[in-house]
């Protein structure tokens, strides 16, 4: 995939209550272009919907939008059981699947459910195992056999579905390294952008991960959650005191993301509000029918400069 290939998505709510305007949300997306949607993975909440079904649910009512969560509370999904659920989603929506992934952040609440508690390293290894097992139970071919530390199968035929990209929500370092090694794309932490520290100090261990594990590093593609509102006119500054983008007007969402796109590496944005609550229909319309054009456009006009 070239990665010029920039997506647009929105994240949206999941509460029970929530559901008809998050059909309608995700059908005005699905009708003006975008390409996901995202649902947060917190089955330890009652007022939640079950991020999965949800999925499911909104991709058979939508055509052509793709949808994730974001991240995938891994502890409380057991990996083969994962495997299964996301290439028969797959098959179901013709493609439409993401897998969000995350190791597993709230442990008190994750152990409530209960599931036993790994230590953070162990969440990890079990983090990179899973993806790997996913892999393994997608695209056909002979039964698998996997005898890891987590994760143990035997002889269990894969799903004839090719597996879903898999995205990870990695922050420390030795989950950016697992991304690096297995993953297919990442998802900066805590709304972190391309200007932040964060971003500068984490990427280049899943470049040096991937290039060790002989992968080319812009294999790994990076999709920013990314808080903000759209004004009406130009804002003074577009950053907060810390850094932190906080939005502007139609006009400097496109000349930022534009230049994240062609100067730092980014390949896709998730629009999220300043509160990282659902975006309303204004909002959300903006960001498909303006924004998301006039990016994809400017960085098209630059293309043939920066492969010369």
């Amino acid at each position: 995939m070239s990665p010029f290939d920039i997506v647009f998505g929105f994240g949206a709510h999941s509460g029970i209550d929530d559901i008809p305007e998050l059909l309608r949300m995700a059908q005005q997306a699905d009708r003006d272009g975008l390409d996901l949607f995202t649902l947060s993975d917190h089955p330890y909440i009652g007022g939640r919907l079950d991020a999965y079904a949800a999925l499911g649910f909104i991709l058979g009512r939508t055509q052509r939008i793709a949808g994730f969560a974001n991240v995938t509370n891994l502890p409380t999904r057991p990996a083969p059981m994962l495997a299964r659920t996301v290439t028969s989603l797959s098959a179901l929506s013709e493609g439409r699947v993401v897998l969000g992934m995350g190791a597993g952040g709230l442990w008190d609440r994750i152990t409530d459910m209960g599931v036993p508690r790994l230590s953070p390293g162990a969440a990890v290894d079990a983090f990179e195992e899973a993806i790997v097992l996913v892999k393994l139970l997608s695209g056909g071919g002979p039964p698998v056999t996997y005898q890891g530390t987590h994760y143990q199968v035997n002889k269990i035929e894969p799903a004839p579905v090719a597996a879903p990209p898999v995205w990870t929500g990695s922050v420390g370092p030795k989950s950016l390294a697992a991304t690096g090694r297995v993953a297919d794309g990442w998802i900066p932490g805590h709304a972190a952008d391309w200007l932040s520290e964060r971003y500068r100090t984490s990427r280049p261990i899943i470049d040096e991960a991937a290039a060790s594990a002989g992968r080319a590093p812009s294999e790994i593609r990076t999709v920013f959650n990314l808080p903000g509102r759209i004004t009406e006119r130009p804002l003074p500054a577009t950053r907060d005191r810390d850094g932190r983008w906080i939005g502007g007007s139609t006009g400097q969402w496109v000349e930022e993301l534009t230049g994240a796109v062609l100067e730092h590496g980014a390949s896709g944005f998730t629009l999220f509000t300043a509160g990282h609550d659902a975006p309303d229909h204004t909002l959300l319309a903006r960001w498909a029918q303006e924004i998301a054009p006039a990016v994809r456009e400017a960085v098209a006009k630059e293309i043939p400069v920066r492969l010369d």
